[in-house]
């Protein structure tokens, strides 16, 4: 019996298509700006307002803060942690979210959340997030950034949604 050969094992896709993750050396190869520095950390706080509860969407619903809510002020906190390492003129946009929320807090409860750079996945940023009220931890997970022009950015939106305006 003939054995062919095997063929060669095709490479692992990095970012948010694959799963394979990188080092702070890929990273470097894709991003031209200073260095990030790993365990870059920062907290919000804010005092749940009514309007970010579950009730201000319907009434019938308990005075809860609201899952997206709790990411928007995680989404904040990431973006403060490395706010002053970015290149002039760069900002970093959110590309995926793995959040979990444990539990409910009523309207008038302060909330943190913080926001620690864990690591990098391809151009990927890569934060440790948690929500807390008090010693209660309300939400934990990840949250996934990248490093943009904000010019190039919008205009690639834009593009995008020019070019399906003129398929349809």
């Amino acid at each position: 019996m003939k054995r062919g050969k095997k063929s060669p094992t095709p490479k692992k896709k990095t970012g948010a298509k694959g799963s394979a993750k990188s080092s702070p050396k890929d990273f470097a190869k894709k991003y031209e700006g200073p260095p990030l520095k790993i365990g870059s950390e920062f907290t919000v706080e804010a005092v749940v307002p009514h309007e970010w509860t579950i009730q201000a969407f319907n009434p019938a619903l308990p005075a809860v803060l609201s899952t997206p809510r709790m990411i928007q002020l995680m989404e904040h906190a990431t973006v403060r942690a490395i706010l002053d390492q970015l290149p002039a003129g760069s900002i970093s946009v959110g590309t995926r979210i793995e959040v979990d929320h444990l539990k409910a807090v009523p309207d008038g409860a302060t909330v943190e959340a913080h926001a620690r750079l864990a690591g990098f996945e391809g151009r990927f940023l890569v934060f440790e997030v948690a929500a807390t009220a008090g010693d209660i931890l309300i939400g934990r997970g990840k949250v996934f950034r990248a490093i943009v022009e904000p010019g190039k950015h919008g205009e690639k939106a834009r593009a995008r949604v020019d070019q399906a305006g003129a398929a349809g």
